[in-house]
């Protein structure tokens, strides 16, 4: 773990490093995923069932979950659980619902109808990983959009390792309208709703995270297909001052660090004692997680701990960092809420932990990471819309503004453009 001070000499160049510390340690995977990509453009299901043999340790007599297995993991969910699915899905769906614009028409001076329309896409597939862990709420956080914006098609991939699939993550996908479940994973997976195969129809965007091949497939069939991003390791700034307690902040910071070894968590405090008191905090607590093994990689190679003088330089130090989550636990969080500009989604308060905003806050949990929310923002309904913008004119209004664009298309040497609109002119005249 990192300790860094602006009041110390080296400090930029500290900071600087952390900022663009490699956290993806996995080595080039893109030949790799070509060759799988391939595969399955070539032999389809048949490529499918053998990948899936050969990384998931089973050879599955159908590809698609059936009506019947679903209906059995649902009997398999404990009753608080399923509420617990409920509730979740509710306040997501509430949030993306408030989400949905609003088509426009625009009134023209110069007699012209201008407008735009959102319709939603037709066929969306998610990814949801199987790996070190199950992840019923991802189910949920990229599903419920999807439907929300008027998908009709959401098609769901989820590898299942020795041929056994998570009850929950089944039962999240019945709640969230998942209209069809392939047990499938990896960048066959990808390769598979990009492309399609006999029994997997081609879908028009992609969404979920995965590990490093699903990452590098969805890079590779973009084009062929939408995606939401390439996401990278988890992380988390918090930004705490001493009147919390050191334990909760503690606990913030190693939620994201379990998440995997390259995920990374940050305090950035105005109080040195405070600063040890969290560090003392996370060496008693990582013992009692059963992921300690991992949330201590990620804590001793990635954590940092950087001591400012003020909260501006907290904000402004935020700012450079572009954090996927950001914690401000200080007395007036929504006054330093407002001096910052860029994180994929920002909890305030002492009461609020990022871990609410995993599962039941409402907004989505499918973030930028890397520093892209410099750029780019979380999932919602918007990722499963398109805008298509409309013009109308008459007669009246191609005489006002026809004569200009003959002007301009002339200028650029595009003479049937101007010609296109002069003709029409002249039969006005």
């Amino acid at each position: 773990m990192k300790r860094l001070s602006t009041i110390d000499p080296g400090f930029e160049a500290e900071f600087t490093a952390l900022l663009h510390q490699t956290r993806d340690t996995t080595a080039r995977v893109d030949e790799a995923v070509a060759a799988i990509i391939a595969g399955i453009r070539a032999r389809g299901d048949d490529a499918l069932l053998d990948y899936t043999e050969r990384f998931d340790r089973a050879r599955p007599a159908h590809l698609r979950v059936t009506t019947a297995e679903i209906d059995a993991a649902m009997a398999e969910v404990p009753a608080p659980l399923h509420q617990a699915l409920d509730l979740a899905a509710t306040r997501i769906e509430a949030f993306h619902r408030a989400q949905l614009p609003a088509d426009m028409e625009m009134p023209d001076p110069a007699g012209l109808r201008l407008g735009m329309r959102w319709t939603p896409l037709d066929a969306v597939g998610i990814y949801v990983p199987g790996g070190k862990a199950a992840y019923p709420s991802s189910v949920l956080m990229n599903a419920l959009p999807a439907r929300v914006a008027g998908v009709e098609r959401v098609a769901m991939c989820v590898p299942a390792p020795d041929g056994v699939l998570n009850p929950l993550v089944l039962a999240a996908a019945r709640r969230a309208g998942v209209t069809e479940i392939y047990r499938v994973g990896g960048a066959q997976a990808v390769a598979a709703l990009a492309y399609g195969t006999a029994t997997i129809a081609p879908v028009d965007r992609i969404v979920g995270p995965g590990n490093a091949y699903v990452a590098e497939a969805k890079r590779q069939v973009f084009g062929r297909v939408g995606i939401d991003s390439i996401a990278g390791p988890s992380e988390v700034l918090v930004i705490a001052d001493a009147s919390n307690d050191p334990r909760h902040v503690a606990v913030d910071l190693l939620a994201q660090a379990e998440h995997d070894e390259s995920a990374q968590s940050i305090l950035i405090t105005d109080d040195a004692a405070f600063a040890e008191a969290v560090a003392s905090a996370v060496r008693a607590e990582l013992p009692t997680l059963p992921r300690h093994a991992i949330a201590a990689a990620s804590w001793d190679a990635h954590g940092a701990i950087v001591l400012v003088r003020d909260l501006a330089e907290a904000a402004a130090l935020s700012d450079r960092l572009a954090p996927e989550h950001l914690q401000l636990m200080v007395r007036d969080p929504f006054a330093l809420f407002a001096r910052i500009r860029h994180a994929g989604a920002v909890f305030l308060g002492a009461d609020c932990p990022e871990a609410l905003g995993d599962y039941v806050a409402g907004p989505n949990h499918v973030l930028p990471t890397g520093r892209t929310a410099r750029f780019a923002s979380g999932l919602s309904v918007f990722d499963f819309l398109k805008r298509t913008t409309w013009v109308s004119a008459d007669a009246a209004g191609l005489a006002r503004v026809g004569p200009a664009a003959v002007s301009l298309a002339e200028a650029e040497g595009l003479q049937a453009h101007g010609r296109s609109v002069a003709l029409r002119l002249q039969r006005l005249t």
